[in-house]
């Protein structure tokens, strides 16, 4: 294999690599990884209500995958723009929400095929909110932002990048004699190596990630915030990439991504366990407090939405617009909810969900 960074890695080699990708070490790292996994689906199944982790967990996944590539936003903002109020958003807030909702599309579509090709288009095109497809034209580079030297030059020529995709696609499916989780990180390597798009190439292999999880059983929805772990060591990310393209270092590369999946699933399980425990709180707290008022309906409403508005109540068929909003009066006069204008709109903030799901140890202020 002959590589250079400045010359097209048309030679790019096909999966499965030469060499083994199941080491020992490989292997010994997967028990932990795979464990951590099967804890967080369970975790996850017993929330009452799954809405409440989809509608929140994927926003921070959203963000800190978005962050790696430098579009910076909060989760605050998102979740303050998310649904009727994206338009206001900044450009860096309306990129990661595209992320969102290109991994709530990618999660529906494995109900009607498989990973393809043709799914990562699509994920692409939702992200960066552009009619495009798999690269025709050469020219493509990656550069060291700090410096301006050209650190890889990806292949190029659509028909050469389509069968490196196919043969993509193939080890996807058929190489089920290697563990799901090394084949998930194998194959993010090699997305991001054939590069088949202009731009978006990491989100879109970040949320492929998610969804070959999903498509594997390994998990039922979409909820692990693996880029945590990448945010966390961006340097070390970029670096191990590097190797495997350079040297042949899989073995590294294969290590650091089962360690990123056994972090932040452990991570995502606390975080789950937190917001269950929490809902069930607000909930005893409403129903001492406004008893006439409460329903348990009501407060997963709140819980699926930080930033609530009234039409959400009304689209859950909690009350009819005027109760509606009488109730989530109520619940921010008793600091459940904290009410905040932008513009023409009501909000209805919940600062206890926000903080926690801000809060790296999974605390929250309880109510007295």
């Amino acid at each position: 294999m002959t590589w250079s960074p400045e010359q097209p890695f048309n030679d790019l080699p096909p999966l499965p690599p030469a060499v083994e990708l199941e080491s020992r070490a490989v292997l010994k790292a997967c028990i932990p990884a795979r464990a951590a996994l099967a804890a967080l689906n369970q975790a996850a199944a017993l929330m009452p209500n799954p809405a409440m982790l989809v509608n929140t967990l994927p926003m921070l996944e959203a963000r800190d995958s978005s962050e790696i590539e430098n579009i910076v936003t909060t989760a605050d903002r998102l979740f303050q723009h998310a649904g009727s109020a994206e338009q206001q958003a900044d450009s860096a807030t309306k990129e990661a929400l595209r992320y969102r909702d290109a991994l709530y599309w990618g999660a529906a579509s494995l109900t009607q095929r498989p990973l393809s090709t043709a799914t990562a288009v699509e994920v692409c095109r939702k992200i960066k909110a552009v009619d495009l497809d798999v690269r025709r034209t050469p020219g493509t580079q990656l550069v060291n932002e700090g410096t301006g030297a050209v650190v890889y030059t990806p292949p190029q020529g659509e028909v050469r990048l389509r069968e490196l995709l196919g043969n993509w696609e193939i080890f996807l499916h058929n190489a089920t004699d290697i563990d799901p989780l090394v084949r998930m990180a194998a194959a993010h390597y090699q997305f991001e190596a054939i590069h088949p798009f202009v731009d978006g190439n990491g989100r879109t292999g970040r949320v492929l990630n998610l969804l070959f999880l999903v498509q594997e059983g390994l998990l039922d929805l979409p909820i692990l915030y693996l880029s945590r772990a990448i945010l966390r060591r961006k340097a070390d990310y970029y670096q191990l990439l590097r190797e495997v393209t350079q040297t042949g270092a899989w073995e590294p590369w294969v290590l650091f991504m089962l360690q990123g999946v056994e972090e932040t699933a452990q991570w995502t399980t606390a975080k789950i366990l937190a917001i269950r425990k929490l809902a069930d709180h607000t909930a005893q707290h409403v129903r001492e407090r406004l008893p006439k008022l409460y329903s348990r309906e009501l407060v997963d409403v709140i819980f699926e939405q930080p930033y609530c508005r009234i039409g959400n109540l009304v689209d859950k068929s909690v009350a009819q617009r005027q109760a509606a909003s009488r109730y989530l009066h109520a619940l921010a006069e008793l600091g459940v909810l904290a009410e905040k204008t932008a513009g023409k709109e009501k909000l209805f903030v919940h600062p206890r969900l926000l903080n926690l799901l801000a809060d790296e140890a999974h605390q929250y202020e309880r109510y007295e």
